[in-house]
């Protein structure tokens, strides 16, 4: 299945998913969708463009190994709902900030970071898995 045609699309279809991802992370804020669906297409997309350029490739483009990725965040996950224990509200409650960017109110809050944070940890742990598989000689 490794055409010329596939090998030419993939790098294409990686970027268009990659981008997608995000909007469906974004989106699941308010509406269905979230980290967890945005992470698999993620993992989807860099599944495709290994299968399509190889292992190396993906590695070379995503710079950190896909676990430290995943630990990352763990780690941001955990930090939104320990905010709340700082600031004496029950743990994982949302919190919102609205720092002023160019003269622009932009509201940020715990929540967005608990759902990059699930991003991160299913897009790196399935990408890891994804690769192991993908090195794998069949044969």
């Amino acid at each position: 299945m490794n055409t010329l045609i596939f090998r030419t699309a993939a790098p294409f279809l990686t970027a268009l998913m990659l981008l997608f991802s995000v909007f469906v992370l974004l989106r699941g804020h308010n509406e269905p969708g979230g980290g967890f669906i945005g992470g698999l297409i993620a993992a989807s997309a860099l599944a495709i463009y290994g299968i399509a350029c190889g292992v190396q490739a993906v590695r070379s483009a995503i710079i950190l190994h896909p676990l430290a990725i995943a630990g990352f965040g763990l780690l941001a996950s955990t930090l939104a709902g320990l905010l709340s224990v700082v600031f004496a509200v029950p743990f994982m409650t949302g919190l919102w900030v609205y720092p002023e960017i160019f003269g622009i109110e932009v509201p940020l809050s715990s929540v967005l970071l608990f759902d990059v944070g699930v991003y991160l940890v299913v897009a790196g742990s399935i990408t890891s898995i994804a690769l192991a598989l993908e090195e794998r000689e069949v044969d």
